[in-house]
């Protein structure tokens, strides 16, 4: 859906709205024309209602007003004496044409200054479950988010097992695109293992399935931050084709953005950079990207062992080392994913340890899977690059030769049409030499250099596809732990995602502020009580 359809079906809801609700309007003491008038009707009906002014924005806010048009169809039936049960099946099952009925056919009197109090405690329950779910609905989509670290791709900053608040604010709230979804789930809803958003994913009906129509086009509330070198961003996996991150795909799933997989990654790479990687380390616009003092470069080794198999208890409580390896039959050889030079210092004394051989790759080795995919680039994921990485508006020369590098991008990101004919190239059916980016790319990459899927995998991740900023870590799980002491990384809860030195847990200031408000509202109430 464009801008201009968007406008429209607004303009049509508005009529619809107005034709049938404009005689209630007059029967409220105000004027049938204040029935059409797009938004002002709303403020006027939410005065009806004698509900307050900011519900209109609700009835804005995708997916919030999904829940939000139920309740003003019931609520204005109510607001006129129809208070039953048959009344409120009626208004819902109808889609709010049940005020049809009302306005023209049945002589109602508006119910002035109302009692808005359930009359039956089970309303109560509703009433409070629906607003609950509201509010919290606001807030995941709007404000902040709950986030799993499920991989160890930048481990030592986040580790697996760590719950995460993401910040929608920072780089700007995303208005949702999937306009009809279940709220506060991602792509497939909870224990019924369904999918969550109305929306055609078989790529052949993409763009004529009419139900894609109702998507909305990408629009983001300004922040005020921008994506800063090393910034750790969560975003949606762009060439995401799974059903859910959990069950394999039976064909490919062309998937709406703000349903694609959530990744978190760091931004090594950003708009107009020249980026390059030597030996496993990133070099931005000819110097060596230095990470921020809480993240650690890992690489994966191959160790000699001399006698069986490690203990993964003290891999990971006396050499911090939690990607665990993998054996060969007798265990005389462990590979080890990941592990960062100041723990592979230590690593090297330990008894069990023969030899240790950096599993990297030659200059010039070509890795199949690593972007471009192209028999012309000669790359892997420790040789990489010279790569231009976009920015909105710069314009690059276009060959065939440089085509591998930004044809996704040109035709996937910025839905442009691009042909091959002998050494020509055609955009949108016009002979182009060069290409203008619509678009800002960033390059997201783990820490974690040899077991992390990234953007050396898939190429550059447009703004369009950035969920939020990882703020703080309100909880953390060691599965590996023993016991409930060291099952819980006390030490890494209510901490900071971001900063300099070692995290400081406000875990402990958080339970004694909790405990003075509880006492001080315990303390008010039994002084009232007394009053």
């Amino acid at each position: 859906m464009t801008l201009i359809q968007l406008f429209i079906v607004i303009l049509i809801i508005q009529i619809i709205h107005g034709l049938g609700t404009w005689k209630l309007y007059i029967k409220a003491g105000r004027q049938a024309w204040e029935a059409f008038v797009p938004v002002y009707n709303a403020v006027i009906l939410m005065k009806i209602i004698n509900r307050p002014w900011y519900w209109t924005i609700l009835l804005f806010l995708p997916i919030v007003n999904l829940i939000m048009f139920p309740v003003v169809w019931v609520e204005t039936a109510r607001s006129f004496g129809k208070n039953s049960a048959t009344d409120t099946v009626l208004a819902l099952f109808t889609l709010g044409f049940y005020n049809y009925y009302l306005n023209y056919a049945v002589d109602v009197q508006h119910v002035k200054d109302r009692s808005l109090h359930p009359r039956t405690p089970l309303g109560d329950w509703v009433s409070s479950i629906l607003f609950a779910i509201v509010a919290a609905t606001v807030v995941h989509t709007y404000i902040i988010q709950p986030y799993t670290i499920p991989t160890s791709s930048l481990e030592k900053s986040l580790l697996v097992g760590d719950f995460l608040f993401v910040s929608k604010f920072h780089y700007g709230a995303r208005v949702p695109m999937s306009t009809v979804a279940a709220p506060m789930v991602h792509d497939t809803i909870p224990f019924i293992n369904k999918k969550s958003y109305l929306y055609d994913d078989n790529v052949e009906n993409r763009n004529t399935s009419f139900i894609n129509k109702l998507s909305l086009p990408y629009l983001r509330i300004p922040g005020f931050q921008n994506i800063k070198h090393n910034d750790i961003v969560v975003f949606n996996w762009p060439v995401d084709t799974l059903y859910n991150m959990y069950k394999s795909a039976d064909r490919n799933y062309y998937k709406p953005i703000d349903k694609k997989t959530n990744y978190v990654k760091r931004a090594v790479g950003i708009p107009g950079d020249s980026l390059e990687i030597r030996n496993g380390y990133v070099y931005i616009n000819g110097k060596q990207n230095a990470l921020p003092d809480r993240a650690k470069l890992q690489f994966s080794y191959k160790v000699e062992t001399k006698n069986g198999p490690f203990n993964n208890y003290i891999l990971s409580s006396r050499y911090n080392i939690t990607d665990f390896p993998q054996y060969n039959q007798d265990y005389s050889v462990s590979y080890f994913p990941g592990i960062s030079d100041e723990n592979l210092a230590k690593f090297k004394n330990h008894p069990n340890v023969k030899s240790v051989e950096p599993l990297k790759r030659e200059e010039g080795e070509r890795e199949l899977s690593v972007f471009p995919h192209d028999a012309n680039y000669n790359w892997n994921n420790d040789w990489f690059g010279p790569l231009y990485i976009p920015e909105a508006g710069a314009t690059i020369d276009l060959n065939l030769e440089v085509l591998p590098l930004y044809k996704r991008a040109i035709t996937e990101y910025e839905n442009n049409t691009l042909q091959v004919k002998g050494n020509q190239i055609f955009i949108n059916g016009e002979v182009a030499n060069s290409y203008t980016f619509q678009k800002d790319y960033y390059w997201l990459m783990g820490d974690n250099r040899h077991n992390s899927l990234d953007a050396r995998s898939w190429g550059f991740v447009p703004f369009d596809h950035v969920v939020g900023k990882p703020v703080f870590i309100w909880m953390s799980y060691n599965s590996n732990g023993q016991g409930i002491k060291e099952k819980i990384r006390w030490e890494r809860l209510f901490t900071t995602v971001n900063g300099s030195g070692e995290p400081v847990s406000y875990f402990i200031p958080f339970l004694v502020l909790l405990a003075a408000w509880f006492g001080f509202s315990k303390w008010r109430k039994h002084k009232n009580a007394n009053s």
